[in-house]
């Protein structure tokens, strides 16, 4: 029996320890954490607040309990109970207002991932700390013309994300389109992955994992694994995806199904975009069309290499994973049997975030995610940085003024890809290893290849302010590849 560690204990507020001692009980889990349990049971939603007259108003409770997961109950956190926590919808120009009461054994905080909002004060200010037992009162005032979509929330206190994540902090946010788009079903797939240990408690990472980036041995849809998913031919559903892992690449294929992609991120396409596979990387989101044809339809996850540090090869644990299988792992079954129903209105033209590449360029940057060997005092250690330096929330590492429009050559000096994340302002992807793109492709996520670059232009307005710019890799991000922006 593997011992928790006072790390873990402390995440789970002693709760992983409480299931441990009562095992015998009735809390063992019954499963190895490699084994994927096909469940066979429709796919759940999370639960749902709305915005009305404006406005949204909930209160999120960070707290360990007792959460199902694959079927099973597992010692784990969640917001307000569960996995994943409510799915918020607002409008554009709506206020949100979130009680954030944290129940946790440690600091925690929030952030409202691609949102276009403030990070001053009490909006997406990831500077705020909130310790346990306190409640900290966030307001986000959205603009009249935020860009519908998916997005999500997570907590954001430095050092502490990736492990809070991991075990289950996370939940989605849709921005309603102000325009309808015709579907039949509308789901919410929060794509996460964990492992738990033979007791049912969140498994503690190795070092090793950190350094890589941890990825978990069960991929779950919703907190459930291969859920079904029942429709009728012709029937068009629209999926909101969210790549809510903590370093997992998710290349997804649904094969059968006729996709098309609406956006990524905050980005949208003036038609729809018709797909065969779909790359996302951890924080990106879909918005995603599918046509149901007759039969039945795994949407899979294959392996895809993000690369690796040279010397420093993850030691397998037993088996692989089955993302790493020829065949992939089977997130969810699409089931489309019955008679056809008619086919929907056509999707209007979609408003996308305008177009960069002809704007006047107030300033040029280099971004430099560097990733290698350093010195501690234990002797030789892995360093995570940008621009040479590990984050430091004193020190202010770019300043901007307010409305101008940068463009920003991000560089990935190490051998493994990192995806990079700028808060408040999303991001126009210009230029991909030297080629050039031929529409405008917005998102607040950027892979950055290993040895690669990725040229993107950023118009900073709207809101000053301090922020961050980060690898999306989590264990990367807490290990120090961070830097501080202003915009003033």
């Amino acid at each position: 029996m593997q011992a928790v560690s006072r790390r873990q204990a402390l995440l789970l507020g002693g709760f992983g320890m409480a299931a441990t001692a009562a095992g015998s009980a009735g809390l063992v889990w019954t499963l190895t954490s490699r084994e994927h349990p096909v469940t066979g049971r429709e796919l759940t939603q999370p639960p749902e607040e709305r915005s009305a007259n404006g406005q949204l108003q909930v209160r999120l409770e960070a707290a360990p309990g007792q959460m199902l997961l694959a079927g099973q109950q597992a010692a784990a956190l969640g917001y307000n109970g569960s996995i994943p926590g409510p799915t918020l919808r607002v409008r554009p120009g709506d206020i949100l207002r979130i009680g954030l009461v944290n129940n946790l054994a440690q600091a925690t905080n929030l952030h409202v991932h691609g949102l276009h909002v403030s990070p001053e004060g009490s909006g997406d200010n990831v500077f705020v700390s909130v310790d346990p037992g306190d409640t900290f009162d966030y307001e986000y005032k959205l603009p009249a013309d935020h860009p519908p979509g998916v997005y999500w929330y997570h907590p954001h206190h430095h050092g502490m994300v990736a492990d809070q994540i991991f075990a289950g902090l996370f939940g989605a946010i849709i921005v309603e389109d102000p325009e309808r788009i015709d579907s039949s079903v509308e789901r919410v797939l929060v794509i996460s992955d964990t492992t738990l240990d033979g007791l049912g408690n969140i498994a503690a990472v190795p070092e090793m994992d950190r350094m890589m980036g941890r990825e978990g041995d069960l991929i779950l849809v919703n907190g459930q694994s291969n859920p079904q998913l029942t429709a009728r031919p012709g029937q068009r559903e629209r999926w909101r995806i969210i790549n809510a892992c903590a370093a997992r690449y998710l290349r997804l294929r649904l094969d059968g199904q006729q996709l098309q992609l609406l956006g990524m991120d905050s980005g949208r396409f003036p038609t729809p975009k018709t797909l065969d596979e779909l790359l996302l990387t951890p924080g990106n989101r879909a918005d995603l069309l599918v046509t149901a044809a007759t039969g039945d339809s795994a949407l899979r996850a294959f392996y895809q290499d993000r690369g690796t540090m040279e010397g420093m090869m993850r030691p397998r644990r037993g088996t692989r994973s089955p993302a790493d299988q020829p065949d992939g792992a089977a997130l969810a079954t699409l089931r489309v049997a019955g008679e056809p129903i008619a086919s929907l209105t056509a999707v209007p033209t979609l408003r996308g975030l305008g177009d960069l590449r002809s704007a006047s360029v107030a300033a040029r940057r280099q971004i430099i995610l560097a990733a290698g060997m350093g010195m501690g005092m234990g002797g030789g250690m892995m360093r995570f940085t940008i621009n040479g330096r590990e984050f430091d929330e004193t020190r202010t590492d770019t300043t901007v003024a307010a409305g101008d429009v940068e463009e920003w050559t991000l560089t990935n000096t190490s051998p493994m890809d990192h995806p990079f994340h700028l808060h408040v302002w999303p991001m126009q992807i210009i230029e991909e290893n030297g080629q050039g793109t031929d529409t405008a492709i917005w998102q607040d996520v950027v892979n950055v290849p290993a040895n690669g670059h990725v040229k993107v232009r950023i118009a900073f307005k709207d809101f000053s302010g301090r922020s961050v710019y980060h690898c999306h890799i989590l264990d990367h991000e807490d290990l120090g590849m961070m830097g501080v922006i202003e915009v003033r």
